[in-house]
């Protein structure tokens, strides 16, 4: 690991207007948004979602194994729940499951739940892209509801989308090499798109873990109204 972890907590954070977020493991969290649940790129195996109730959505980003894990995601599932997905992702699916999914692109827009729904841009940069992420075959997330709006990175660098981006109350930001981007370039899309909350997740890659104190020493250092909350992504490590 680069560097220390400050402020790590292991319960879920919930913030004044109901989202509450509880980390699964590096991209998979259970979202609560006013008793609605979600699910994100549930993998892991059935038990770590135990303890949490069965999900009305589920948003799943692309077709990593990190994202997306046909055992776990045939498990937590109802047959009441929605599933949002890339079209690639769709094509990977059992029919049973398929039957469930709303196929949503970069662009997209769906309402779920009174949530809408807009699929995000999420890809890599110059000549990683074909190999890792390329344009348009995953999805991050936009949700927005009663005026609050939550973004969902998904594997990605610091697109021009990205940094795009307006009035964002919470921000899920990746940070990882060499499959998204450093915390430094993760740190410089933030202080452009200014969310209130940021919450940095999926930060383990090659090298260990990402040293997400400093990501969040950058982010105060430069913008001190930027909220940086940390929570344990990684609670095996």
């Amino acid at each position: 690991m680069d560097g220390p972890i400050e402020e790590i907590q292991k319960s879920e954070i919930t913030d004044k207007n109901e989202v509450h977020i509880h980390p699964i493991e590096h991209a998979s969290m259970v979202l609560n948004w006013d008793g609605t649940i979600i699910y994100v790129d549930p993998v892991g195996g059935r038990d770590a979602y135990m303890k949490y109730d069965k999900p009305d959505l589920v948003l799943i980003t692309h077709i990593h194994g990190d994202h997306l894990d046909l055992p776990t995601l045939e498990s937590v599932v109802t047959g009441n729940t929605r599933i949002i997905s890339p079209n690639s992702v769709y094509d990977r699916l059992p029919e049973s499951l398929q039957k469930q999914v709303e196929i949503l692109n970069n662009g997209d827009i769906s309402k779920k739940l009174e949530i809408t729904i807009e699929a995000f841009p999420m890809y890599n940069l110059g000549e990683e892209a074909l190999q890792r992420h390329p344009k348009g075959k995953g999805n991050g997330y936009v949700l927005e509801k009663n005026n609050k709006r939550l973004y969902i990175s998904g594997d990605t660098e610091d697109t021009p989308e990205m940094r795009n981006l307006k009035n964002i109350d919470i921000a899920l930001v990746c940070m990882n090499l060499p499959y998204t981007m450093p915390v430094e370039k993760a740190a410089e899309a933030v202080l452009e798109f200014k969310p209130k909350k940021v919450y940095p997740y999926h930060y383990r890659g090659e090298g260990g873990l990402s040293d997400v104190a400093n990501f969040k020493s950058i982010i105060e250092a430069n913008n001190p109204e930027i909220e940086v909350v940390q929570l344990d992504w990684y609670p095996n490590n």
